[in-house]
């Protein structure tokens, strides 16, 4: 008889690596990774191309109407083995990690109709569970009765320099400055938004990876979902 499997919810603030540490987990335990940013950054850069969003305004009627022509999903990418999302059949996987798109992705997130449709879609991927999925709300909203629940922090410092180094070293034109406003902004969207806020989910571990290393960060993580995987297959 296989082992069951879990559901594990990563939430957490901008930049604090959730993504990065999602995908290393799921590949260690065989699971599938879903990268719910990705959906919310694939939305956003829809709308940018086609001139929804901008600096200076937002058409968010414009967005809602056009949602049925937004088709998101995930494909495993061959040489590295790590699922990319596709927008509309076009991999845009590189294209929605650039700052433009990191600077509106929090509004557009902040649309009700737009979480509703891809809440949607988030759910049916994890309903046989084995599903290692991050995001803002996994804890409180898409899976509140995950089996491991997880809230990822940082000071806005730390996780500005690390954002900073991995544009830069991306190749992209930044300054530290503006990835530090945008890591502040986008705190405080996500954590004042009426639908489904940025905050702690009941029963969620904190982990503050402030002064952690990337291995530090995944051997605490890998151990409690091992260790939450055996309780749950010993009941």
């Amino acid at each position: 008889m296989s082992d069951k499997k879990i559901i594990i919810a990563i939430d957490g603030f901008s930049s604090t690596g959730k993504s990065t540490v999602a995908k290393q987990l799921a590949k260690t335990l065989g699971y599938i990774y879903v990268d719910t940013g990705a959906m919310y950054r694939s939305v956003t850069l829809y709308a940018m191309r086609n001139k929804i969003i901008d600096q200076t305004h937002f058409d968010v009627d414009r967005l809602i109407n056009s949602l049925p022509d937004i088709h998101i999903k995930f494909e495993v990418n061959q040489t590295t083995r790590l699922a990319e999302v596709l927008l509309n059949e076009e991999n845009v996987e590189k294209e929605i990690r650039n700052l433009s798109v990191s600077r509106h992705v929090s509004q557009v997130a902040a649309i009700s109709e737009v979480r509703k449709k891809l809440v949607e879609q988030q759910q049916l991927m994890g309903r046989d569970k084995g599903v290692v999925m991050d995001g803002r709300d996994i804890g409180t909203v898409v899976f509140p009765d995950a089996e491991l629940k997880l809230f990822m922090t940082a000071t806005a410092k730390d996780r500005a320099e690390r954002r900073y180094k991995e544009l830069i070293k991306r190749g992209d034109q930044v300054t530290y400055e503006d990835v530090l406003k945008n890591v502040v902004n986008r705190d405080h969207i996500d954590s004042t938004r009426k639908d489904s806020p940025l905050k702690k989910a009941e029963g969620a571990i904190e982990i503050d990876n402030s002064n952690l290393t990337l291995e530090d960060q995944f051997n605490q993580i890998l151990t409690l979902s091992r260790s939450t995987i055996n309780r749950y297959n010993k009941e």
